[in-house]
Formats: structure tokens, sequence, C-alpha cells
């Protein structure tokens, strides 16, 4: 396991703005994870680990577009139609198995190899068979519905490159140049856990003054879709030693130890002793809403990310800001979430100097443009404004009042955890 510099989080007391910490951040980090070959079908949603380097042509042959037939454009008259002998058929995985000659015309399929020498093909509809000849209209332009060896991939062309997440066309790629077997890194394993003597796991009851732990498992949720191995630590205990020791175990086979509140300073949050006791811990104060400040350190080898304790806060920070940081640690380079402009139908005001994230859904007006609205409750303990909601609307730190049809940069949840 790869270590990360001690002071890789240490960002100091000062508020940061968001961009500001996030470019820092992305310069300190590396991967954490090694590599590991796997099947090609096992590969999809993995991160690669190699740039991938063609050693073929894709097509590795000029091949016709469309059923038809193929001819040398020199054969053709440009004044009228042409009448051609049809000596010959194409399929695919059957080359012409001979040289083509002038003055013939050769039936062919889509994907078949280009007999040598022929350049054009006249699609099947706009051609008549005439017994053993074909009868093709002018005007058809020279090399129409060919296609050409290497049109697609080149040999010595990286269509991959290392730190890619492995989408379904990536995959395809692969194949398609004879990769039954890629790199990739290992997943990331992240140990999460949470604390309180309030909080309840949904397996059991919930007494009075008690509340069941969503945030765990909103954030297990959340690294699942990531392709990140979890291992759920539970709730531990109130206890500065026994989250010191849970903490401790964890970190000697884990990348990243995670939870979620419990990490101020009063005097019932033991987790930033602990952690501070097994290495170090740094508040991030950013200017951002929703979320208090994140505390990020290292136990050890493994890094420690501390969410805050509200339910959204938790998700907010989480696909903002543990996100790419995770996604970094596993070998991801290049992650940015999708973002659109659109319009708001509401009105919104805000303190300038401070980045906001507000739960938007996204609709239409009567003429189908997109427009986005604000859920109806804001806070940041208000979980089904997250259900409720399709995205995020990002407001930037020198706004400070927005009106109906302002735009905005839109940010949907679906964009924020796909490759």
């Amino acid at each position: 396991m790869a270590q990360l510099k001690d002071d890789c989080f240490a960002f100091g007391e000062a508020l940061v703005p968001f961009d500001d910490a996030m470019s820092e951040l992305a310069s300190r980090l590396d991967t954490v994870v090694e590599r590991e070959t796997v099947p090609l079908i096992s590969a999809g949603g993995r991160v690669l680990a190699e740039d991938l380097i063609s050693d073929r042509n894709v097509p590795p042959h000029d091949n016709s577009a469309v059923d038809g037939y193929a001819v040398f454009f020199s054969d053709l008259d440009p004044e009228k139609e042409t009448r051609l002998p049809v000596t010959g058929r194409v399929a695919a995985g059957h080359p012409l198995e001979r040289d083509a000659r002038l003055g013939e015309a050769v039936q062919i399929f889509t994907g078949a190899p280009m007999p040598t020498g022929m350049d054009t093909v006249f699609m099947e509809e706009d051609a008549v068979r005439d017994g053993e000849t074909v009868v093709l209209p002018k005007g058809l332009k020279q090399g129409a519905n060919r296609r050409f060896a290497g049109e697609d991939v080149k040999t010595g062309d990286v269509i991959v490159t290392d730190g890619t997440r492995l989408r379904p066309q990536e995959i395809g790629l692969a194949a398609s140049i004879g990769r039954n077997r890629l790199t990739v890194y290992q997943p990331l394993r992240v140990a999460i856990f949470s604390t309180g003597d309030e909080v309840r796991d949904p397996s059991g009851d919930a007494p009075e003054g008690c509340i069941y732990d969503a945030n765990r498992f909103s954030v297990m949720a959340l690294l699942q879709r990531l392709g990140i191995q979890v291992t759920d630590l539970g709730i531990l205990p109130d206890e500065e030693n026994a989250i010191s020791a849970a903490l401790g175990k964890a970190a000697s086979d884990h990348h990243v130890l995670m939870t979620s509140g419990g990490v101020s300073a009063g005097e019932e949050d033991h987790v930033k002793a602990a952690v501070e006791k097994l290495g170090s811990i740094h508040f991030w104060r950013l200017a951002i809403k929703p979320g208090r400040p994140i505390a990020l350190g290292q136990v050890g080898d493994a890094s420690f990310i501390g969410l805050p304790g509200n339910p959204v806060a938790a998700m907010v920070t989480f696909l903002m800001i543990a996100q790419p940081i995770l996604r970094r640690l596993a070998g991801e380079t290049g992650y940015r979430a999708a973002r659109f402009k659109v319009a708001t139908d509401f009105a919104y005001k805000k303190k300038t100097g401070r980045r906001e994230w507000v739960r938007v859904a996204l609709g239409s007006d009567d003429n189908g443009v997109p427009l986005l609205s604000k859920h109806h409750s804001s806070g940041a303990g208000i979980l089904t404004s997250m259900s409720g909601a399709d995205g995020l609307a990002e407001i930037g730190e020198d706004i400070e009042r927005l009106e109906a049809g302002a735009s905005v940069t839109y940010i949907p949840f679906d964009g924020l955890l796909s490759g």
C-alpha cells in the first residue's frame, strides 16, 4: 500500500474557497492501490492501470459500409448509368480470393473486405440487378460507402489512458483490438463506522431519544456506486479507547477510514481524539453550504475522512469533496462531474463569498425548455430533500441574489457517480 505524505491534508485555519482547495488537493494526492490483471468481462467499472495501445488497425481492412456492389470508380460513366458484369460475391469473413479486375462489379455485404483495387460501393437499393449484370446510376462520388482500414483505430494509437474508469464503450474498444485481459487498479478499500450512544442500527429498535443510523448506509451506498470495497465497522461505542482500537486495526488493511459526525471539539465527540492519538487530523474550513468543516487526516498508512453529521451535509460533502479524493486514491484521473447551464423557476438569496449547493428537481416549462425547481425543504437534516431532488444547483461565491429565470450550473446526481 502506497503512503501519502503526513501533511497532505493540512490546509491551515483560513477559510478556503472551494475551487482553490480542490485544485491544491489534486496536486497532493496520488494512487494508493496496487495493480492486477483481470479478464475483460470483469473489467467494467474498474480503473485502467495502463495505457491501452493498439497493435492493429480497426477495422483491419477497407470494408463496405452497406450491402451493394463494389466497383472501380474509373469504370463508371460520369454522364449516364453504367452496366457491369457481376463476377463475384464478398461477405464478412469471406474475402474475394483473387485480385479484382477492371470492368467488373462484385456483390458485397456490410462489413465485408473491399476487393483489392475497388474503391466505391453502390447501395443495393440504388442498383438494378439484371441477370448476371448490374445497372448503376450516375453521380456517385468516388469512395462512397467505403470504410478505410484504421478508420476507427490505427496501430500504435493510445485508445484508453491510464487512470480511466472503464465504461462499456472502453470495454468494447479493448475487445476490438483483441485484448481479453486488462491491467486495472485493485479496488480501494474503505472502512466506515458510526459513533454515538443515540445512534441505532436499522436492524434493531430505536428507543426514545435514539435515531436510526441513516448516514452510514447512505455513504456505504455511495461508496459501492464507485466500485469501492466497503467494510462496515458498525456503530462504535462513545469511548476513545474502543474507537482507537477499532481504527488502528482497520488502518492496517484499509486505504481509507470514514465516518460522519463525531469529530467536533465536544466532550462526547471522541473520534477526533482517537484519530489524533494514532495519527493526525485537519479541519477544512471551506466556504461552502451545506457542510460544516470536513475533517481529513491519516491513521497509519490510511487516510481518514470525517463527514459532517447532518444527513444532507454528509451526502453533499461526500459527492463534492470526498468523492474526488477517493477517485484519485483509487487511481482515477481526470474525473469531473457533468455540469449544465439551466434556468431556475425560483429566486434565491445567499451570502457572498460562499459556494452553495441547492437541491433541485429538473423539469421543463410549457415549451419543453429545461427548468430547475428548488425543493421546498432546505435544512441540512432533511434527507427527503435529497430523495426528492435530481441534482444540485451550484451557486458561486460571487452571487448574492438570483432572480427566477436566472441560469445556474446544474449538476445531476447521476453524473456525479458515473464514470
